[in-house]
């Protein structure tokens, strides 16, 4: 088992191994001192919760923690107010209360959504993260962001509320069609193009039709989230933002088409093509260095041009549209996450939006 510990305060351990989800209720216990009193809610998505929800609760039965699933359907909706709505309700009406505890089992969507539950429902209680995909085992299950979706952009309603742990379960992807598989590489791309250009060579030698990452890929990726996370818990600094490479963009398309048209990761892979054609025009990023991560989104078929229903010139207006809503836009002023070299990212102001409607149109063909 590899364990990396997130030092925040207070502080969690992300565990990754094979087979972890059968061991679960083992680690989940132990936060418990002894306690196996309190209500334990499962949510998931009704996809993945048909594939690893029982051996989630066989798990905790056998260590004496009883559990009671909640689903949602399955798709980036369901990061919704409505949603978050029906699921508290659900909640108080089945006994749940401020000793009680979350178990996030899903992707991204689905630990948003039940991360930002834990963090509002009777004004907080723990949570658990057991992600599914790619998306979330690299990525949105570390940090303690949670959040929903409005319909000017993505989660722009949220908090920050950390789980109490995090458990990977590489073998839990296997599942996973090979589009939703695949979507989540841009996150590890992103990851290499700011923190370790090595990953990029490694990530080539992988099969993409094999659904097989080693535990060590997933750990690398951890610690470099952890590391940004630690240095800049809650965005102050800048230094998170780096976090967001290719993401600004990436959210505007994503937030110009209903929501789950396109995957997150589809996306942000468009995003991070912008991103790099910025970087090369603003902050000197060499075009070889741009091409190399450009290359790895395609060993993973990821496309990066815009979907031809909004390669026309009324939703590019709307894309810019859904720019103006971005965090990290500081009083109405620019900051864009450039690269000056692969592993150097910087937080430019020095991006228009005149710039910004050219690596649209870059991104347009």
């Amino acid at each position: 088992m590899k364990q990396v510990s997130i030092d925040v305060v207070p502080s969690y351990e992300v565990k990754l191994a094979h087979g972890l989800i059968h061991q679960a209720g083992i680690h989940i216990q132990s936060l418990y001192d002894g306690n196996c009193e309190a209500k334990i809610a499962i949510i998931s998505d009704e996809t993945v919760s048909a594939f690893h929800a029982q051996a989630l609760s066989d798990s905790l039965n056998q260590v004496g923690l009883k559990s009671q699933l909640f689903t949602v359907p399955a798709g980036e909706a369901s990061k919704s107010y409505s949603q978050l709505a029906v699921l508290s309700s659900e909640l108080i009406k089945a006994g749940y209360d401020r000793s009680s505890l979350v178990i996030a089992l899903g992707g991204g969507v689905v630990g948003d959504l039940a991360g930002f539950l834990a963090a509002i429902f009777y004004r907080g209680i723990p949570f658990v993260q057991i992600p599914t995909t790619i998306v979330s085992q690299v990525d949105s299950s570390v940090g303690g962001k949670t959040g929903i979706n409005t319909p000017e952009g993505k989660n722009l309603i949220g908090a920050f509320h950390h789980p109490k742990l995090v458990l990977i379960d590489p073998d839990l992807l296997q599942t996973l069609e090979s589009r939703e598989y695949l979507e989540g590489f841009a996150e590890v791309v992103k990851h290499a193009a700011i923190a370790d250009e090595g990953m990029l060579d490694i990530l080539l030698s992988l099969k993409p039709e094999s659904k097989d990452v080693s535990v060590d890929i997933l750990t690398n990726n951890i610690k470099i989230k952890a590391r940004i996370v630690e240095a800049d818990e809650k965005e102050t600094s800048g230094q998170r933002a780096f976090l967001n490479f290719g993401h600004t963009i990436g959210h505007a398309i994503e937030a110009s088409l209903p929501y789950g048209e396109l995957l997150h990761g589809e996306a942000i892979a468009i995003g991070i093509k912008a991103a790099l054609w910025l970087s090369v025009q603003k902050s000197g990023l060499a075009q070889s260095q741009a091409d190399k991560v450009l290359s790895v989104l395609t060993h993973f078929k990821l496309d990066t041009v815009l979907p031809d229903r909004l390669n026309n010139e009324v939703s590019k207006a709307l894309m810019l549209e859904k720019l103006a809503y971005d965090k990290k836009f500081k009083a109405g002023k620019i900051q864009f996450v450039l690269l000056e070299a692969l592993g150097k990212p910087v937080l430019s102001d020095a991006v228009s939006i005149e710039d910004i409607k050219q690596a649209i149109n870059h991104i347009s063909q």
